[in-house]
């Protein structure tokens, strides 16, 4: 039996005290001022115009492409070190993923791979409408970069900073990128409203469409008029409570895995053939909200592999994963076209995701490096 997780819940007497208020106030459905003050303290953390609460990430996801008329015959790509909600939600609309490979310092898409990959797209014909990138363990993709790629292209970017809430990149915070961004909520992530996500963008006539398109379409009129296809995707007022309870929070949750990750990086600092993922520079995790801290493991060098480690954690009761196998090599999405380097696929092999969660206390840290030092000696 595990007795200590990846990344579980860190909810606690305030979050019991949102939940029942609202509860106790009889807004219990997918409305309600919870709902309304949670989108608008997040859109205002994050300095965009617009905030939509849904059931999850994935929600989010779907609703953007479904509002900007992606579909059959379009091409989308897209990071392949991610989880399979980000793929398939293209799907869901009936687009093509296009895997495009990763960096080796962080996880990130290679910027490079995916300026190659929209030009061979578009040079043999395809449709690409939008482009999606991941950031990947709380850490951001060059956006920057991204933006320009996309911008060239003439098509539309969908962040997916699912991971990334809290983080920022050259001064902007995750969320605020891009023609929309997504958010999730998920239990096991930086903050949680059990389960859920949000859409954030400046576009004022998507963030309506896609509010629309969450509580099935409804037409406002007194009666049940429909002329699209919607979805029961809201997030409901209960839920929305916890998440502002979460949010009030988040920078002392994010600040906790931030001194995890120092105390990894000191463990590991001297150690040949192992490494952080994510920048070589302990600075630059002012940037990242570091939602789990990753090691990358250099058999060759190291002596042992990052299965072994992980072996050794789980024999004490210590919960790791690998890093996201990669998308190209999913069974589902085999067949899907991707330009590739292998990096994703090395980092898959040797990367090992660690205990991050801020509700971890000093002595169960203590043993999870203990027990990781030992396993890496």
């Amino acid at each position: 039996m595990l007795s200590t997780l990846l990344s579980p819940p860190d909810v606690g007497e305030l979050e019991q005290q949102a939940v029942l208020r609202a509860m106790q106030s009889g807004w219990v459905a997918p409305a309600g001022p919870d709902l309304n003050a949670f989108e608008a303290e997040v859109a205002e953390r994050v300095d965009v115009g617009h905030a939509v609460a849904l059931a999850s990430g994935t929600a989010a996801l779907h609703l953007a492409l479904v509002s900007w008329g992606v579909g059959p015959g379009d091409v989308v790509p897209v990071s392949t070190l991610t989880f399979a909600a980000t793929v398939n939600a293209i799907r869901y609309v009936g687009a093509e993923p296009h895997f495009v490979d990763a960096r080796s310092d962080d996880g990130n898409i290679d910027v490079d791979l995916l300026a190659r990959a929209v030009e061979e797209l578009q040079a043999a014909g395809r449709r690409v409408p939008a482009i999606v990138p991941v950031d990947l363990l709380g850490r951001c993709v060059e956006l920057d970069a991204v933006t320009k790629i996309a911008e060239s292209a003439g098509a539309r970017l969908l962040c997916d900073s699912a991971e990334s809430f809290g983080a920022t990149h050259r001064g902007r915070p995750a969320g605020a990128w891009g023609d929309a961004s997504v958010l999730s909520f998920n239990g096991n992530k930086i903050m949680t409203t059990s389960g859920g996500g949000m859409l954030l963008t400046d576009d004022g006539a998507m963030a309506a469409h896609v509010r629309k398109l969450s509580t099935q379409a409804r037409e406002a009129v007194p009666h049940y008029e429909h002329t699209e296809i919607g979805y029961n995707y809201r997030l409901s007022n209960i839920l929305a409570a916890m998440g502002r309870a979460q949010l009030s929070r988040l920078d002392v949750m994010i600040g906790r895995r931030r001194e995890w990750r120092r105390r990894y990086r000191e463990l590991v600092a001297d150690r040949p053939g192992v490494r952080v993922l994510g920048s070589d520079d302990p600075a630059d995790d002012a940037h990242d909200n570091c939602w789990l801290t990753a090691l990358v493991v250099d058999p060759e060098h190291a002596g042992t592999t990052a299965r072994d480690v992980g072996q050794a954690l789980l024999t004490a009761g210590i919960e790791s994963r690998p890093v996201w196998k990669p998308m190209h090599l999913q069974p589902v999405y085999a067949d899907h076209s991707s330009t590739l380097d292998g990096t994703a696929e090395r980092l898959f092999d040797r990367g090992l995701t660690l205990p991050s969660g801020s509700g971890m206390g000093e002595a169960q840290f203590d043993e999870v490096l203990d027990v990781l030092g030992k396993a890496l000696a």
